[in-house]
């Protein structure tokens, strides 16, 4: 069946959880007129709830992320499948599969390594043959870095880059529960399997690797800079990967030698040494203690739990700021700007996945198929669409 012949042009996949209901807010009003869309869970109920809620129609599918065939029949339903439903390692891993083989694009928030490693060796092949475009963490893991990059590079002429760096300016909004448990997930997963945790450290864990591997790729980025002090960004190490992804599927393009990081500026002098060191401190404790179980169930009294998430009034009130400063080989080097005046855990990333959605359904993308990137597989087409949606994405000098 031709996706044009299917019964709707997006489905999404969780729409009554935390977050899928931004995105459904967010489809619900910037949809274009005839926009075919669903909304699929387990509960019939709290789909009802969410229809009232948007004073939408939407059809309903009630579906279980563990039945095969059932995800089978919504993946050949629809044009592309949006899912907010994680720990993807853990209720993604079938919904993938399904899309590659029948030629449904996809999109997800995954953060998670391991679970995506698993998806380009299961179902790049497929999704090639069949025409899908798989694309993982279209929220604010990992667009920002994986578009912040792809434009400035192409504004440098599509040079090989030296070195690139994210630097994260502002940051106000709250965790998701989500969030934590895919975080969880992945840490016990590397405590019972060293491969897994092999693969969590690897900047090149999704893609074969380059030709040559320059030492000083793992940096942790605590240190100071002309001055400002900065730490290492949370999920720097997997955006890391994402990057790296587009770099291989665009032919190695910004250069197999490139060296990418992220930090968080904190700041000059003593606050700044303070805010850093707290902030590499706080990450390395919560990494470490989701990793063994009688600190993770400490920690799980205290932290968000799956499907919750902050304050209206703190999602109302959140904005981001990230700068990319890119080095090339020859010319200047230059800075992407990438920000938007909302909470990059909810709103934000509600706007992005749900753009992600219609540009895979309704935009004349690039001929790219498989398990790919934002940047790859939308480009500067989701780009426009988040400006349009009041994101900054720019590109100028470094001064």
């Amino acid at each position: 069946m031709s996706v044009n012949d299917r019964d709707h042009d997006i489905v999404l996949l969780g729409a009554s959880g935390f977050v899928g209901r931004y995105t459904a807010r967010h489809l619900a009003a910037s949809a274009p007129d005839g926009a075919r869309i669903a909304i699929a869970g387990r509960s019939r109920a709290r789909l009802q709830a969410v229809n009232r809620e948007l004073g939408a129609d939407w059809p309903i599918v009630e579906v279980d992320t563990g039945d095969d065939a059932a995800v089978a029949r919504l993946a050949a339903s629809t044009s592309v499948i949006a899912t907010t439903v994680g720990p993807y390692l853990r209720y993604g891993v079938g919904v993938v599969s399904a899309c590659a083989r029948a030629g449904t694009s996809y999109a997800d928030l995954s953060g998670e390594s391991v679970f995506v490693a698993r998806s380009i060796e299961r179902n790049h092949d497929a999704a090639a043959n069949s025409g899908a475009r798989i694309v993982h963490s279209c929220g604010f893991d990992s667009i920002p870095s994986d578009l912040g990059l792809g434009l400035a590079h192409r504004a440098v002429g599509g040079v090989p880059i030296v070195a690139a760096t994210l630097r994260v300016r502002l940051l106000h909004g709250g965790v998701s529960g989500g969030t934590i448990d895919s975080l969880r997930q992945q840490m016990q997963e590397a405590r019972s399997d060293p491969a897994a945790r092999r693969l969590i450290a690897d900047p090149y864990a999704l893609t074969p690797g380059p030709s040559v591997r320059l030492p000083g790729h793992r940096a942790t980025g605590w240190g100071t800079e002309r001055g400002v002090w900065q730490a290492p960004f949370v999920m720097g190490a997997y955006n890391q990967q994402i990057i790296q992804r587009s770099n291989y599927l665009t032919g190695w393009s910004y250069g197999e030698l490139m060296q990418y990081r992220e930090v968080v500026a904190t700041g000059r002098g003593l606050p700044g040494f303070v805010r850093a060191g707290a902030i590499s401190a706080g990450t390395a404790a919560l990494v470490a203690g989701l990793s063994f179980p009688p600190t993770r169930a400490l920690l799980d009294r205290v932290l968000p739990a799956p499907g919750s998430g902050p304050s209206a009034d703190a999602i109302e009130h959140g904005r981001f700021a990230l700068d990319v400063d890119v080095y090339p080989v020859e010319g200047q080097p230059v800075r992407a700007r990438v920000a938007a005046p909302f909470d990059p855990g909810y709103g934000g990333t509600g706007v992005m996945l749900g753009e992600s959605a219609l540009s895979l359904a309704f935009d004349e993308l690039p001929e790219h198929a498989g398990v790919l990137t934002p940047m790859v597989a939308m480009g500067e087409s989701l780009a426009q669409r988040l400006r349009n949606r009041r994101f900054t994405l720019d590109v100028g000098a470094v001064h």
